[in-house]
């Protein structure tokens, strides 16, 4: 086993995670803007999008990293009928779910059910459809619904927090199915889906347009939340949720819509078209 894989196993995720929560979140000019140089020339982040384009603008590196772009910057492919891609970002995996399991990487695989961390609720995706997409550390970090839809339930699902990067998705089994997560199931005009954000080291932190923060705290067990008398709905392309550092989002779709071809590693956008209903 490659050493960084192994690290991933006896690292102490959430304790990480605690740290550089706070760290991402310190207000003191000369660290903060240090953080945020490092990422922008690190990863060659395009700040000509944001709606506050100067990096060291930012009031603390989280506030950068979950910066807002222009209103200009994304468009929405015209189509009720289409599915849009909910995030930037590059496709981990895409395609069909065959008799409730999902391809992960090189022969790894999980099941919805994992997943969800519920039987009954993977039941309408058994054959459906699942789109995979990873945020690398230079793109922007806010995700939108792929669909309209009103929000039905969220399930928090504790987990490990393992590196959702390539190697460790070619490396770790199931780990989307591993990593602590926060699941979305949403009722739309072509039935249900999901948006699962599944957390990654290092901070592991989600929040939404409708509860603020979410994640942390951890969850030491499943946690339900009935959302159906809150009445949310959400227009597609509208922003649903965010990532305080970078992680995967999966979407989980019924039989009906079909998929385009596009392959691994290819770079998305937010509100590009992934595919469509064919009924």
């Amino acid at each position: 086993m490659k050493a960084k894989v192994l690290l991933q196993y006896i690292l102490p995720h959430r304790a990480l995670s605690r740290v550089v929560y706070w760290a991402t979140r310190w207000t003191w000019t000369p660290w903060k803007n240090f953080l945020i140089s490092q990422i922008v020339q690190r990863y060659d982040v395009d700040m000509s999008q944001a709606a506050q384009p100067d990096p060291l603008a930012y009031q603390h590196f989280n506030a950068f990293f979950t910066r807002k772009l222009r209103a200009d910057a994304r468009v929405a492919t015209p189509g009720n009928d289409l599915l849009l891609c909910p995030a930037d970002g590059r496709i981990s995996q895409m395609g069909r779910i065959v008799d409730g399991r999902i391809f992960q990487a090189k022969g790894q695989e999980y099941t919805a059910a994992e997943l969800l961390g519920d039987e009954t609720a993977a039941v309408p995706f058994r054959n459906g459809r699942f789109v995979t997409i990873y945020l690398s550390p230079r793109d922007y970090h806010r995700v939108h619904m792929p669909l309209t839809g009103e929000l039905v339930e969220t399930v928090h699902v504790p987990g490990r927090i393992f590196s959702v990067a390539p190697f460790a998705v070619e490396a770790i089994p199931r780990v989307f199915a591993r990593n602590e997560r926060l699941v979305c199931h949403f009722t739309g005009e072509r039935g249900p889906f999901v948006s699962v954000m599944v957390g990654a080291i290092l901070v592991s932190s989600v929040a939404t347009v409708w509860d603020g923060l979410v994640i942390p705290p951890y969850a030491s067990d499943i946690r339900h939340k009935d959302c159906r008398d809150r009445h949310v709905k959400l227009e597609r392309f509208a922003e649903m949720a965010r990532f305080n550092m970078g992680s995967t989002v999966i979407l989980l779709l019924p039989e009906g819509y079909e998929l385009d071809d596009l392959p691994p590693r290819q770079q998305v956008v937010v509100g590009q078209r992934l595919g469509h209903w064919q009924g």
